[in-house]
Order: C-alpha cells, then sequence, then structure tokens
C-alpha cells in the first residue's frame, strides 16, 4: 500500500527551507557570472541593495516576488523560472522522475498580500505557482516571455490586463480562468478579503534560464 511522507516537523521544514533557499541563490549567482555581473552591478540593474543580494546569493534570506521579479528582469529570465530552480529536492532522482510536491513543501515566496509557491521543477517545459492571500489594491504591472494561465481555486480577483487589443478588466470567482499570451502587462487584486484568495498560475518555460546540461 502507497505511503504518504510529509515533512511534518518544524526542524524538517527548517532544513528543506534552508536548502531551497540555498539552491536559489545558487542559481542567481550562477546567472549573475554567466552574463558577466559584479553583485554591484546586478543590485543597480534591479534596483535593489548590494547587502540584500549578497545575502540572497548565500542562502541567508528569500526575495519576495517583486523584487524576484526585478532580479529576473535584470538577469534575462523569469521569476518562475528562479523559483523552480528551488524545486523540492528529491535526492537520488532522475531528470525524467516523476516530480511529488506536498501541501507545504517548496520555498514560500512572499507576495504582496500572501505568499507564492513554486509547484514544479526546472526539467518541465511549464511552471505552475500557488498563490495563497492577495493585496485588495492593484500593485505594479508584471510581464514575462511565456503564455499564462490562471485559474480561481478559491476568493474573488480582478485581473488588469494591457492586451495587444487595448486594456482588459475582468472580475474572476472559483472556478473561473483566463488565459494571455507572453508579454502582457498584468496585474490583479482581491475582491473583498484578499486572505481568502486562492490561485494557481501556470506558465510555459518560455524564457526559462538557461541550464548546464
Amino acid at each position: 500500500m502507497p505511503t504518504r511522507s510529509t515533512n511534518s516537523t518544524p526542524s524538517a521544514a527548517q532544513d528543506s527551507d534552508a536548502t531551497l533557499r540555498a539552491e536559489l541563490g545558487s542559481e542567481i549567482r550562477r546567472l549573475r557570472k554567466e552574463r558577466g555581473l559584479t553583485l554591484v552591478q546586478l543590485a543597480e540593474h534591479a534596483g535593489l541593495s548590494h547587502p540584500f543580494l549578497s545575502q540572497l546569493e548565500r542562502g541567508l534570506t528569500r526575495p519576495s516576488m517583486p523584487s524576484l521579479h526585478r532580479i529576473a528582469r535584470a538577469l534575462g529570465t523569469t521569476q518562475q523560472a528562479l523559483m523552480a530552480s528551488a524545486a523540492v529536492p528529491h535526492h537520488g532522482a532522475s531528470a525524467g522522475s516523476v516530480h511529488l510536491v506536498r501541501a507545504g513543501e517548496g520555498l514560500p515566496v512572499d507576495n504582496p498580500g500572501g505568499t507564492a509557491r513554486m509547484l514544479g521543477a526546472p526539467a518541465y517545459s511549464f511552471h505552475p505557482v500557488e498563490y495563497t492571500g492577495t493585496r485588495e489594491r492593484f500593485e505594479e504591472y508584471y510581464d514575462h516571455p511565456g503564455d499564462e494561465f490562471v485559474y480561481v481555486v478559491a476568493g474573488e480577483i480582478e485581473i488588469d490586463l494591457q492586451t495587444a487589443d487595448g486594456p482588459r478588466l475582468h472580475v474572476l470567482g472559483p472556478g473561473d480562468s483566463v488565459c494571455y499570451p507572453g508579454g502582457t502587462p498584468h496585474r490583479w487584486r482581491a475582491v473583498g478579503d484578499g486572505s481568502g484568495v486562492r490561485l494557481l498560475t501556470v506558465q510555459n518555460a518560455t524564457g526559462q534560464a538557461d541550464r548546464h546540461t
């Protein structure tokens, strides 16, 4: 009979969090060096502080989604691709193995009004992200190369899309979804209580950070 293992103890969760922070920091450092950038130069391009980036690369802290977006743009990749580099580790698994993510696993990244959690891994051609909670006011626009699908699991959001055909504003509730092409500036906010919002987004991996083979 199959068993269901979880990282239920606080020490196991802390160890996993530290490992995933280190993976994310290592990927940012690898890409920075590959692009020929110093920490100071990357900080300037991303509009972030040099000490923060230094701590991030050493796995001592984790970024918010807005700061990760700035770092990704400065490195010519996407925040989802960087998050995928910190996927739940399954030691000894081959590149073609099934990627299993249990509830509570994965590195949570602070997002305005809540958190975001990567559910995929670098080997896959798509990046699924779970968002739990969101702000009740609009923040800055995001855009990325990959097409994106957004599905509302719980709560209600208003999504603002700056499409090639002009601005589009949609209210989405549980069971509603929307797709938009890569490069579309977009942002969303909660309608009502943002703490009850839960979303699943899936972005294709166009623009994923180059990986060593």
